[in-house]
């Protein structure tokens, strides 16, 4: 891991430390290109093509329907399933908190605006099943879907070398109510929902993290289906900003929980001396070494590094520069610091906080922005399911009240049939 002295740095060299490297965008850009095209042509052929060449695996059928879901739930272990139902529990709670209905308002007298939700009607859920399978993102994902009360929810995730998909996914789908779990992965799954085949439904919005490929697909959809997504969201990675009242082997805990999403994620330390960042890099080698995903973790770190700043203010300044997805502040003295947190994904708070935490059941979402995009996006929420409508009304009084201002605008920009539309109305009252 290398060390910077946040001092030392220009403000270029911040900019050029806080991007994130992906020098084979091209040629991953190509690649999804490719397969976008082809399943937007071939359809079913091409998924199972991909499924073969891709996931090795002989498909008999694209998905698995209820009768199997119910089949697979139940070979669960006892102790996962309460954890499930716990992180269900306290996911649901959260973001049932965020269900809201907003007031009329009377702009003047007589003109009344308003707001309402409604739920996207079809969405699309990516559950990532590559190195790792992500029953936790399929709640993240599935809550506050059905909470928003979306119509149709379909959900496509990597199949496993059985064909079918695992007992997690399964039983997060029974609790959720989903019917079918489409076994789809990689970019192949995002061109599937956003254009649709003759198994598997168009959506109108994809959601869900995933790889580069998953990634560079879902940005590609927008413009090739104008299939909305989620956000842009990249490889994983945090931010743990640590003064002299945290605790090494936590931060080192912490750094490596994110380190082993895989070989491109990154962990970066924060610190405001070196003795942090030396104590927590002999806790992380110690940690490491009894990791069983210790080599994929071991490239993440060597792709991260560790910036010594001043003081904790100076650290906040780095972190909004960088807009870290995770950022933790390991400190007693992170009420001070609250107020001054601009970009972040999700931040967890103090010592006893780790990311992992929100990753899996204290009811926060964890799918969030990465790359930067914590700058202008926010994570996943209740909101993310629905659109907002405005509504307005106007009485006769309002009419006469707003009329005229009206007709001056429009015949300002010119616009003649705009205030036509006013006058009109006005003639008849």
């Amino acid at each position: 891991m290398k060390l910077y002295s946040y001092t030392d740095l220009s403000e270029q060299q911040i900019e050029d430390l806080c991007l994130r490297q992906l020098e084979d965008d091209n040629t991953i850009q190509e690649r999804v290109k490719e397969i976008i095209d082809r399943v937007k042509s071939a359809g079913d052929t091409a998924l199972y093509d991909y499924a073969l060449a891709f996931d090795k695996v002989q498909l008999a059928q694209l998905y698995i329907g209820k009768e199997e879901i119910l089949e697979i739930a139940a070979t669960i272990p006892e102790d996962a399933s309460k954890a499930i139902d716990t992180a269900y529990d306290n996911i649901y709670k959260f973001h049932a908190s965020q269900v809201s209905k907003e007031g009329k308002v009377e702009t003047m007298q007589g003109v009344t605006c308003w707001r309402e939700s409604r739920a996207i009607e079809r969405v699309g859920l990516y559950i990532p099943g590559g190195s790792a399978v992500l029953p936790s993102t399929f709640l993240m994902l599935g809550i506050p879907a059905m909470l928003a009360g979306c119509k149709e929810i379909v959900v496509c995730s990597p199949p496993q070398k059985d064909g079918k998909t695992n007992c997690y996914v399964a039983y997060v789908a029974l609790k959720l109510g989903i019917e079918k779990v489409y076994l789809i992965g990689g970019a192949q799954a995002v061109a599937a929902m956003a254009f649709g085949t003759k198994t598997v439904p168009k959506v109108y919005k994809i959601f869900g993290p995933g790889n580069r490929y998953v990634t560079q697909a879902k940005q590609m959809v927008q413009s090739l289906a104008g299939t909305s997504i989620d956000m842009p969201a990249g490889p994983s990675e945090v931010l743990v900003l640590a003064d002299d009242t945290a605790n090494p082997s936590y931060v080192a805990s912490d750094l490596l929980a994110q380190a082993e999403h895989g070989a491109d994620s990154q962990a970066i330390l924060v610190a405001t001396s070196r003795e942090i960042i030396t104590e927590t890099l002999k806790a992380l080698d110690v940690q490491l070494a009894e990791l069983p995903r210790k080599e994929v973790t071991a490239r993440a770190i060597d792709n991260s590094y560790a910036v010594l700043v001043s003081d904790l203010a100076q650290g906040m300044a780095f972190s909004n520069a960088y807009a870290p997805e995770h950022l933790i502040l390991a400190t007693e003295r992170f009420e001070e610091l609250i107020p001054l947190i601009s970009n972040a994904g999700s931040v967890f708070l103090g010592n006893l906080t780790p990311e992992s935490a929100g990753d899996y059941a204290s009811g926060t979402n964890h799918t969030l922005p990465t790359s930067g995009f914590a700058k202008a996006y926010s994570g996943v929420s209740l909101d993310s399911f629905v659109k907002k409508i405005t509504f307005q009304h106007i009485s006769p009084q309002g009419l006469q009240n707003i009329g005229n201002t009206v007709e001056i605008l429009a015949e300002a920009e010119g616009l003649r049939a705009h205030r036509n539309a006013i006058s009109i109305r006005l003639k008849t009252q």
